[in-house]
């Protein structure tokens, strides 16, 4: 587990999220790692795609044919307001009605752990989707683990800037936490990355232990593979 690492499944070779990156005036750099791991004219469908900021990205820069899904009617409406398909509706609800195989990538950008049942949502993801992105915040980041320790407190960071009563995350996970969901569901790692304080992202050729504790949000890459036994 520790000493493990991630390939490109198509080549073989280690995947360095960090090595060229697209520029983008104003994106946020965990859409600039997730704008490199869609295909050109992909079919994608954005949960929990908030004010379309990436499925927009995506639409500019790869030309897929995107679609979102949006809780908030606030959200709804500026997608809608970028010309994006949206429609409002609820990850742990909805995805049910989606036939398998009915996009090519399904992105859950920061919104796993707000979700009620991050497990049923990720075989949703895995079933709809021929490949699945999902980024979220690492809570096993140092700055989490020292705020815990020492002051004996829910920490509010950067990336995790709500109070305890205030916040939709619902399901604390790290991003070792995660690598076990994916076990569990059978879900096939293809390509990963941690992205630091910064959000600048992570080597490759950093150990397992150190992206746990030194990232602050995870990026994955999925595929659908064998349900652990």
């Amino acid at each position: 587990m520790e000493t493990e690492r991630f390939t490109d499944a198509a080549s073989g070779a280690p995947w360095d999220a960090a090595e060229g990156l697209p520029r983008e005036a104003g994106a946020r750099i965990d859409h600039i790692v997730v704008l490199g791991l869609v295909p050109p004219g992909a079919r994608v469908l954005d949960i929990g795609c908030g004010d379309g900021s990436l499925l927009a990205l995506l639409r500019d820069r790869r030309g897929v044919d995107g679609r979102g899904i949006e809780l908030s009617r606030e959200g709804v409406n500026a997608c809608l307001s970028r010309g994006l398909p949206v429609i409002q509706g609820d990850a742990d609800t909805d995805l049910a009605n989606y036939p398998d195989g009915a996009f090519d990538v399904v992105i859950l950008s920061q919104t796993i752990q707000a979700t009620r049942n991050p497990r049923i949502v990720l075989e949703h993801l895995l079933r709809i989707g021929r490949q699945v992105v999902i980024s979220f915040p690492n809570f096993g980041h140092w700055r989490v683990r020292a705020e815990l320790a020492f002051r004996g407190r829910m920490p509010v960071t950067e990336i995790m800037p709500e109070a305890w009563y205030e916040t939709p995350n619902i399901h604390h996970c790290t991003i070792r936490d995660f690598v076990g969901l994916c076990r569990l569901v059978g879900a096939r790692i293809e390509k990963a990355t941690a992205l630091d304080a910064r959000g600048r992202p992570m080597r490759f050729s950093m150990p397992w232990w150190f992206w746990n504790l030194i990232g602050a949000q995870g990026v994955f890459l999925l595929r659908r593979g064998r349900p652990k036994s």
